[in-house]
């Protein structure tokens, strides 16, 4: 079983999705004339008019900090280290490339998300990709096997490697034991998520800006203090991508190396085009009511987590001088001695505490994805709900304690297959994504407030709700 998982893992991440995800980007990007930069603007409109969520929905500024709660996690820490040893500081400019073209990924998916979206049998508002992928492409196996890859990866596995980050980063830097750090976590995780969807995007309402917020500034205070700096800092960052100065190269050596590992950072980190944000998307009423505007602002999300968060953590380590292929000094270790550089003793405990703040609400926001799934698979009920949420708190509690490679490698190839399947379901959903933003766009430039009317839309028939787009 070890064989086949590895195998599985080689052929999805190492062949099939660093050039799907990258070839699904790029056809999104030129099919919606680059969106996400000739209409840049309307990423933060939209979120400007987000209106309190109704008795069905949520807002589209909750739907946003779900998803990046689930978004911004370890990996913006401790990931883009190790791409940075392993790369060299040129797989800072491919992350960057990498999040500019799945920004048009999310906004194609959680627009689809948006579109297809239903009500659950509390009448609140739910979807996704399992959805669309039934409703939409009319094969509602793909989707049932859609629900239980985003079940066992985002809802249980994933949790754990979360909880383990953040014990052994407490009792790194407090000595606090990693059971007891575990017993925590599950208090706090399960006060929010027994409390539903609601409660979790409350939660991440106030929580999200909060670590997200005082992150950057730090990193702002940084970039001020290194400011003459910066412009050698950023050419040799371009000049690593394109092997102009070899040496720069990471512990792999060359520019094969820094493109592969930005591609794989930024590709894990804001997870465009995995299918996992659009299930919170379709969670939400949006303003102005159209699907479209669900696509600009999880296409706000991409840009958050990878472009600020991700590129704050690789300037800040660069800055510090510590990155030195060869040296064994990578990961968590890595960004935490850049810290240390820039805030002395207390870097340390600083990135103990965002180690916290950005793991667990990447617990909160996985879950809200599998309730999701669990609900597409068995319509909510009660009993299945308190079955997914007794599963997440004993594999945050079993994460917190101890790690198994083999079950994190078996959620790898889990979410791998997840992947393939949204990707291959968004591009044959693709004409429907052309047609609502171009609808979109032209009441834009009339002047109007964007609004879906179902009746221009004849070919989708009984696949939407209509009762919803009324």
């Amino acid at each position: 079983m070890v064989s086949i998982i590895a195998l599985v893992n080689r052929l999805l991440w190492g062949h099939v999705l660093i050039y799907g995800l990258l070839a699904v980007g790029a056809y999104f990007t030129i099919r919606l004339r680059a969106l996400q930069v000739v209409h840049f603007g309307e990423l933060f409109r939209v979120l400007r008019g987000s209106k309190a969520g109704d008795s069905a929905g949520i807002s589209s500024f909750q739907a946003l900090t779900v998803s990046l709660a689930s978004r911004v996690g370890t990996g913006n820490l401790t990931g883009v280290a190790i791409a940075l040893y392993l790369g060299g500081r040129g797989a800072i400019f491919w992350m960057w490339m990498v999040a500019s073209m799945g920004m048009a990924t999310a906004y194609a998916e959680s627009a689809l998300a948006q579109l297809y979206k239903v009500k659950d049998d509390a009448g609140q508002f739910r979807g996704g990709p399992a959805v669309y992928i039934a409703k939409g492409l009319r094969a509602p196996w793909a989707g049932a096997l859609f629900s239980v890859c985003l079940i066992v990866t985002f809802g249980l596995v994933f949790n754990a490697v979360q909880a383990n980050a953040i014990a052994d980063a407490v009792e790194g830097a407090f000595g606090v034991p990693k059971l007891v750090v575990g017993a925590v976590l599950v208090a706090l995780a399960g006060a929010i998520i027994f409390g539903g969807l609601r409660q979790i995007a409350r939660v991440a309402d106030i929580v999200v800006p909060f670590m997200a917020g005082a992150y950057l500034l730090v990193a702002i205070y940084v970039l001020v203090v290194n400011v003459k700096a910066i412009p050698g800092l950023v050419a040799s960052i371009v000049a690593g991508a394109f092997g102009l100065r070899p040496a720069l190269g990471g512990a792999a050596g060359g520019v094969a190396a820094a493109m592969l590992n930005g591609v794989k950072r930024g590709l894990f980190s804001n997870e465009a085009g995995m299918g996992s944000a659009p299930n919170i998307a379709a969670c939400a009423t949006p303003s102005p009511h159209h699907p479209a505007s669900q696509g600009f602002v999880q296409a706000l999300g991409v840009f958050i987590d990878t472009l600020l968060i991700c590129s704050a953590t690789g300037l800040m380590i660069l800055l510090s001088g510590k990155l030195d292929p060869g040296s064994g000094l990578t990961g968590t270790q890595l960004t935490q001695a850049a810290m240390t550089v820039h805030l002395g003793v207390a870097g340390k405990y600083f990135v103990a505490v965002a180690i916290f703040f950005f793991a667990f609400t990447s617990i909160i926001g996985n879950y809200s994805y599998a309730e999701n799934a669990i609900i597409f698979l068995g319509h909510g009920h009660t009993s299945r709900l308190v079955a997914l949420r007794v599963g997440t708190l004993a594999m945050v509690l079993w994460g917190a304690y101890q790690t198994v490679s083999t079950v994190f490698d078996a959620a790898d190839a889990s979410m791998g297959l997840m992947a393939t399947i949204n990707l291959v379901a968004i591009v044959l959903l693709s004409p429907t994504v052309v047609k609502l933003t171009r609808d979109y766009l032209a009441q834009r430039r009339a002047g109007q407030s964007p609004v879906f009317r179902a009746q221009d839309y004849p070919e989708l028939g009984s696949g939407i709700d209509h009762e919803i787009w009324r």
